[in-house]
């Protein structure tokens, strides 16, 4: 057999033998998770996960409290990884078409996306567990988090272009993979 084959656009729909966009999404959630933890968290120590829930990250009890949390967020985003990774390897020992970068690349910024609108929303603004940068005098927080929330809305677009131009691309391409 070939290694590649002309086929109908089918391929690029999302019904058949194509880009496996939920494994990119959750892997874009992962990622999105791990930047916030570990950008956010750990390196820049902007906030903690309950830093603003009544355990400030002033003494030591209270900075184990919020480790514990971090590091269970980070189990969780890690899930989200594996399980988009095992989807992807999954779909790759099928024959699909030939999987565009632009489509891999969106259906990671639509998952980091959301995850940024989600916590956001969720996190900074319904619950105030946390918010974006704890390091600034109160007065500024919101002007961080509404900041997050634009480059969540902002990457969520982009991906939807990109996953749509590549949607397209392949399509015009009608090429099969055989691996």
């Amino acid at each position: 057999m070939p290694k590649y084959q002309v086929v109908t656009n089918k391929a690029s729909e999302g019904n058949g033998p194509g880009f496996p966009t939920y494994a990119g999404i959750l892997l874009g959630l992962g990622v999105g998770g791990f930047f916030d933890g570990i950008l956010l968290h750990q390196i820049l120590q902007w906030h903690h996960m309950f830093s603003s829930a009544g355990f400030p990250a002033n003494n030591l009890s209270n900075l184990k409290f919020n480790v514990l949390w971090d590091g269970l967020f980070h189990a969780s985003t890690y899930i989200f990884v594996i399980v988009g990774l095992a989807m992807l390897w999954r779909a790759s020992s099928k024959p699909h078409a030939r999987w565009s970068g632009k489509m891999f690349i969106g259906s990671q910024l639509i998952g980091f996306g959301i995850f940024n609108l989600v916590e956001g929303i969720i996190d900074h603004q319904i619950l105030g567990i946390h918010h974006v940068n704890e390091t600034v005098p109160v007065e500024q927080w919101l002007y961080w988090d509404v900041g997050f929330l634009i480059w969540g809305a902002l990457m969520l677009v982009i991906g939807l272009w990109l996953l749509r131009v590549g949607q397209q691309e392949t399509a015009q391409a009608g090429v099969y993979s055989s691996h």
